[in-house]
């Protein structure tokens, strides 16, 4: 092989190739170092406290701490909502690894339903942050603590934590008065504070419950805690604590609830109790009522449709929602009406034959009485509650006067200060039909009026709070159910508060409440051996319409089609210190079947000189029904 003349190499052009690419490399490495100088002085510097966060994130978790409910007593100092403590097994999806899988082991592992599968995957995405725990199952019982404790390696994600849960001791007669917590729902999520109620599984869904919910909750707190790599905790770095909720003290007394609902036990009714001097709503019974701890862990479907499918409905709450008419009650405020616009005079008379006609017309509007009281003026008309007096002075007022005056004392409309769902009833007008139904308003109508029939409605609640004002002999004071908020006594805002009812002569006050005051003496169910005095008005209110030739004979009507019995009274005359309303459905004449409940509520409340250890044989007592009574 023939080897290259070495004289031919350009010796000098190699060398300055050489440098130049060594230069060049030199110089690319210089640059690299530079662009990996200058990342690192971005992240380390100007990045610092992005990565930073970013690193506490991964090692850092910041936990909520949920505050401890306030708790609820009656005006007594006794328990009515109280914390009981409790179990409940709580998953974090983002630690279990499979969380299909983990759920259908739990549900072996727990002898739980199959269809629970679906429950739990829902429940376990409720959660409103990650790494948040969610709520699967509440109140664990030993046997199911014990068996998720020997499977908890097989169970990632899961935990069983203590916690408190809400329960009422008194639920069934308490239930319409308190309501009740629930699970927090995707609706309630889109009305509360997230950050305040994480950690929370529990929030006021009805009643007391809700409408003191932001008091009653509290403030959640937060703890910063480290975790490992697969999320355990290692330590506690701070904490925030709680600052538990606001313990509530109503006005209402548990015994006389008790005592009410042990009154109209068996029937479908209502009792409003209120203290006239301040508006405290002593009682508010419903019945039947219902158990309100199973609403707390979650009631089953089942339980759930047979409640609402239940006949006498008792999940409705008849003191503030049940709406019935009036009836004769009205009578007493119909007088005044009549008095303050100068309709009527006290001595004023009118020829009672059993019925009244409108002028120029031929229908007859019967009296209660098919033979008619005579002749009988203002004071009688309250007495013997005559439906022909009223007619006639319901006729002379005409709607346009008497729909004002009754607003006066709060009918259609809810004046309560803190009673959650109360409703407004119905106080009819000529403006109201003319919208609701498109029609005119016809004198019939007003004469239906003056009877507290027709279309006018009021729950028990206005009715009491209606009491109270003419107990008040026109001043006004809002009925309600909190006393205390913490340690803050609960004032009513006096500017919500109606007006006065201001008469143009005080004496007719006391010429009604005369009236009044004969009508509970003589009345069988509650004048005789009573040694306070009382002030009362009985109403029978229809269910149904008569038609012309019809006549009512409750033993052929099936017993919904019934009257249903009312009775309002307050008591003492001269210094009330409770006015109460009660409705019992489907029960017929309202002195003989609502006025001896008042009479017993009375008697409880007001004869002090009963010792204590005589009340619980005065609650045994049967309610006896009167034979001979003033009537409706």
């Amino acid at each position: 092989m023939r080897r290259p003349n070495s004289s031919l190499r350009n010796t000098a052009r190699e060398v300055e190739v050489f440098r130049r690419r060594s230069l060049l490399a030199a110089l690319i490495v210089l640059v690299l170092i530079g662009v990996l100088a200058g990342r690192l002085v971005y992240l380390q510097i100007f990045e610092h406290d992005v990565f930073i966060t970013r690193s506490d994130n991964n090692r850092i978790r910041v936990e909520p701490l949920p505050p401890n409910r306030g708790l609820i007593y009656d005006r007594e100092h006794r328990i009515l909502a109280e914390n009981r403590p409790t179990y409940n097994l709580t998953m974090v999806r983002e630690q279990a690894s499979e969380v299909d899988q983990t759920l259908k082991r739990l549900i072996r592992i727990l002898d739980l339903p199959d269809a629970m599968y679906d429950t739990l995957q829902s429940r376990s995405r409720q959660r409103q942050r990650p790494f948040e725990p969610a709520l699967l199952l509440s109140d664990l019982t030993e046997d199911q603590i014990a068996r998720i404790a020997v499977n908890r390696y097989r169970l990632p994600g899961v935990e069983v934590e203590a916690q408190l849960m809400r329960y009422y001791p008194d639920s069934r007669i308490m239930a319409h008065v308190l309501g009740y917590v629930g699970r927090i729902s995707q609706a309630d999520e889109k009305r509360i504070d997230s950050g305040n109620y994480a950690g929370t599984h529990y929030i006021g869904k009805t009643g007391i419950e809700r409408f003191y919910e932001k008091a009653l909750h509290g403030t959640a707190g937060v703890r910063r805690v480290e975790t490992n790599a697969r999320g355990r905790i290692l330590r506690e770095i701070s904490r925030t604590p709680p600052k538990p909720g606001k313990d509530l003290t109503l006005t209402i007394d548990k015994d006389l609830q008790e005592f009410g609902a042990q009154l109209l036990k068996g029937k479908r009714g209502a009792i409003v109790a209120i203290d006239p001097r301040n508006g405290d709503i002593l009682a508010m019974v419903s019945t039947p009522g219902y158990d309100t701890n199973q609403f707390v862990n979650g009631i089953s479907s089942k339980a759930y449709q047979a409640l609402q499918n239940d006949t006498d409905l008792p999940l409705y709450n008849r003191a503030v929602r049940g709406q019935y008419p009036p009836a004769s009650t009205v009578k007493p405020y119909m007088a005044l009406d009549g008095l303050e616009t100068g309709v009527m005079n006290p001595s004023d008379t009118i020829y009672d034959p059993g019925y009244y006609k409108l002028p120029n017309g031929d229908r007859k509007y019967h009296n209660w009485l098919r033979w008619g009281h005579g002749r009988v003026d203002m004071h009688r008309a309250i007495v013997v509650s005559n439906d022909t007096y009223f007619y006639h002075l319901a006729h002379e007022l005409g709607i346009d006067r008497i729909a004002p005056f009754m607003h006066k004392f709060g009918f259609g409309e809810d004046h309560s200060l803190d009673v959650w769902g109360a409703s407004d009833g119905l106080m009819p007008s000529r403006e109201w039909k003319r919208a609701r139904y498109n029609k005119v308003w016809y004198p019939g109508e007003t004469l239906s009026a003056g009877i507290g029939q027709g279309y006018w409605l009021a729950t028990p609640l206005q009715m009491a709070t209606a009491m109270t004002v003419l107990a008040n002999r026109g001043h006004w004071v809002r009925p309600h159910l909190a006393k205390k908020v913490g340690d803050r006594e609960v004032e009513p805002p006096f500017s919500d508060t109606p007006p006065d009812v201001e008469l143009k002569n005080p004496d007719w006050w006391h010429l009604v409440i005369d009236a009044m005051q004969d009508v509970a003496d003589k009345t069988q169910a509650t004048g005789p051996g009573r040694e306070y005095t009382m002030a009362a008005k009985s109403g029978t209110a229809q269910v149904f319409t008569l038609n012309k030739n019809q006549k009512y004979n409750a033993e052929e009507l099936k017993e919904h089609l019934r009257d249903h019995a009312l009775f309002s009274a307050f008591a003492p005359v001269k210094n009330p210190q409770i006015a109460v309303a009660v409705v019992v459905e489907n029960a017929g004449w309202g002195s003989k079947n609502a006025g001896p409940v008042v009479r017993k509520l009375l008697d409880y409340w007001l004869l002090p000189r009963l010792k204590q250890e005589d009340r619980p044989g005065l609650l045994d007592q049967p309610v006896q029904e009167s034979t001979q009574d003033v009537h409706d």
